[in-house]
């Protein structure tokens, strides 16, 4: 890296970039003792200042000083005095995974590192259990440092810095080592729409934030304006950084439809580019409101050649189905004609009339291949934008097993939300641990308005406690979970969306799939004429047809 505090064994190179400044000192501290250092302007009049301190090692803290005033580095690697104090300077790892060869066969799962394991640590213990699980890789919420101890990661500040409450750079490392060891692949959720509130000393340095964009959550980087060529390589050079450092094998791109960008060049193909560059094997996986392929289609289509993007539409779809909900978005899902389009076209608002939005939205996604979108029933924002955080058993009870036959064995990449997989019935609210008190009081005002009689405070630790797996593990609908993971693989192990769908008596769908295997789910009582024996079913389903279904789901094989 060219920008933070590098040590190549014998010194420490120092190197930030702040063009609001005509001076610039590093701050060490090390033995007990404050030395202030200052800093050489480069020739190339792009505003970084740099040094080379021969004395300066692993585990030394020190702070820029600007104006008389320190502040951590933007590029910080460690903040174990959390966003407002000294920064630390690391040192290299033994990795351990040189046989591992990347992830081949996506089946992600979605986990908070605090509430599902309480640290790296707490995840590493569970990975035999994922292992078990029959998953290929986790994706972890951001874990770049925000403030306080608990926060779902979307509030981060530093983006090179790991999350001190978790365990920091050493613990991810090891976690990342050791699920490669045991063949599972990591995946790191990366925020580059927006910047946290508390503990954002960027502009300090530079304008780092657009003047004329912003988001609802906070300051938008700079991707376009004066200046932006740096602030770009701070951005994607963090994307490559957690490729190369931390061996992680993708990242999942927060929320790109906030991402803002008229360069000739887009910045999420920027952060393609470099990545691709780094490991060929990445994956680079975007969220995305907007339902436009352009963002995962070849550059030789005008696209930005991300390898894969969420799907809203298939979770909307299946979630109002389900759970007969219409506020919201849901009022513009219910049909289950709707979840027969969301299967086999993708986008069900692929250039149609939506009544939420009151406008045309979204394009077909044409003849792209599944492994270019992810499917879920369940996510973090899904459940935890709820006001009342409610998973989908909570709301529909078994019903919601009829939600892993369509997703898990679809043409698409699945990811199973924490804790789904065994009948987790805590909620996953939004918490929080701010420190500014007028950030606080903001944040209080904005959810009393925002959930009304569900209120509940975010920033109150029962609020994180309510949020925690409990591990009572129902083992019937864990058994249910594994065996459709293991059909995923063993009989629908590819992504092709050559399948055929119909709906009989608006009640039921039937998917078929390699010439004789069929994955039928029954939403209301009625009768089936199709020949098969059952593979694996829940709910009211058979075990062999011609017969009556009631609600519930099946894997058959045609007779």
């Amino acid at each position: 890296m060219d920008i933070g505090a590098n040590f190549d064994g014998k010194s420490t190179f120092f190197r930030v970039w702040a063009p609001y400044h005509k001076e610039v000192f590093l701050v060490l501290y090390k033995d007990g003792e404050r030395e202030v250092i200052k800093m050489e302007l480069e020739d190339e009049e792009r505003g970084y200042f740099s040094v080379e301190v021969d004395n300066a090692k692993p585990g030394d803290m020190y702070t820029y000083m600007l104006g008389g005033k320190e502040y951590p580095d933007p590029a910080s690697r460690f903040q174990p005095e959390g966003v407002h104090g000294k920064s630390q300077i690391i040192g290299d790892f033994s990795w351990e995974d040189g046989d591992w060869k990347g992830i081949d066969f996506p089946l992600i799962y979605e986990l908070h590192v605090g509430a599902f394991g309480g640290d790296f640590e707490g995840v590493k213990r569970k990975l035999d259990y994922l292992k078990e699980l029959g998953v290929t890789a986790i994706e972890l919420m951001p874990v770049h440092q925000f403030a306080g101890n608990r926060n779902w990661g979307y509030d981060g500040v530093l983006l090179y810095a790991v999350q001190n409450s978790y365990g920091g750079p050493q613990k991810l490392k090891e976690l990342v080592n050791e699920a490669h060891k045991k063949g599972l692949g990591v995946i790191l959720d990366v925020v580059y729409n927006h910047v946290g509130p508390e503990g954002n000393y960027l502009s300090v340095f530079g304008p780092y934030f657009s003047t004329r964009y912003k988001t609802p959550w906070g300051p938008i980087f700079n991707f376009d304006e004066a200046y932006s060529d740096e602030v770009r390589h701070y951005v994607v050079q963090n994307a490559v950084y957690w490729i190369k450092e931390y061996h992680i094998d993708g990242l999942r791109l927060d929320a790109v439809h906030s991402i803002f960008d008229n360069s000739p060049k887009h910045i999420l193909e920027e952060i393609r580019d470099a990545v691709k560059e780094a490991n060929p094997k990445a994956l680079l996986i975007a969220e995305s409101d907007l339902n436009d392929p352009r963002i995962i289609l070849p550059k030789d289509k005008c696209g930005y050649c991300i390898d894969a993007q969420w799907s809203d539409d298939f979770h909307h779809s299946l979630h109002a189905l389900l759970t007969g909900e219409r506020d919201s978005y849901y009022s513009d899902f219910g049909e289950i004609t709707q979840l027969a389009k969301a299967i086999k076209d993708v986008f069900v608002y692929d250039g149609v009339y939506s009544r939420f939005r009151k406008k045309t939205h979204g394009r077909p996604v044409g003849n792209l291949p599944g492994n270019k979108f992810v499917v879920y029933a369940q996510n973090h924002d899904q459940v935890g934008n709820r006001k009342d955080g409610k998973r989908l058993i909570s709301l529909v009870g078994e019903k919601a097993l009829i939600a892993p036959f369509l997703y898990i064995l679809s043409p698409y990449i699945p990811m199973i939300f924490m804790g789904e997989e065994y009948g987790e019935t805590n909620p996953f609210l939004f918490f929080t641990d701010f420190s500014d008190p007028e950030i606080i009081k903001g944040l209080r005002e904005g959810r009393k308005k925002e959930l009304g009689e569900y209120y509940y405070d975010p920033q109150d630790y029962s609020t994180f406690e309510k949020s925690k797996l409990s591990w009572k593990i129902n083992e019937k609908i864990l058994f249910l979970y594994k065996e459709l993971i293991r059909l995923r693989k063993e009989l629908f192990n590819d992504f092709s969306r050559d399948v055929d769908i119909r709906i009989e008596d608006n009640k039921c769908i039937i998917i078929k799939r390699k010439e004789k295997y069929l994955v039928i789910a029954c939403f209301g009582e009625t009768h089936l004429d199709v020949k098969a024996k059952s593979i694996i079913t829940t709910g009211g389903m058979p075990s062999s047809l011609p017969g009556k279904v009631s609600i519930g789901a099946g894997v058959y094989e045609e007779l």
